[in-house]
């Protein structure tokens, strides 16, 4: 994985490392939408679920760990405890790890069906790839 330091990372960077991270967590049905023509909070939002309360929060602590790692903690998390959605802000990306029930039931992707389905399958570097 790169280990550059993301203090200084442009949305779209900080948003493909997000993705790997929860990719090689094992995150299921990730999605990257570009935001940022719809609200002035944030560029993109990152989507996933989580199979079970315990990989959701799993989730969240790999993510925060490995961000954290390279200069770029969350400023903020809701809904650990619960571990039904969790919030993950990055200012310029804000990460939402739901279980099954709550994606379904909020449907963000739906709310927010004007906005850009990034493809990313480019973007996927498995932690056994070494051609960086």
């Amino acid at each position: 994985m790169n280990e550059k330091i993301l203090s200084h990372t442009e949305p779209l960077e900080l948003a493909k490392e997000i993705i790997n991270i929860l990719y090689n967590k094992k995150a299921h049905n990730i999605k990257l939408l570009h935001v940022k023509d719809q609200t002035v909070i944030t560029d993109y939002f990152v989507i996933c679920t989580g199979n079970s309360n315990t990989q959701i929060k799993a989730l969240a602590d790999e993510l925060d760990m490995k961000t954290s790692e390279k200069g770029l903690p969350p400023t903020a998390m809701e809904g650990f405890s619960e571990a039904a959605w969790i919030v993950m802000d990055y200012a310029s990306v804000i990460v939402h790890i739901f279980n099954r029930e709550s994606r379904e039931f909020y449907n963000l992707e739906k709310l927010w069906n004007d906005s850009e389905v990034v493809d990313i399958e480019q973007f996927i570097q498995k932690e056994e790839d070494t051609n960086e």
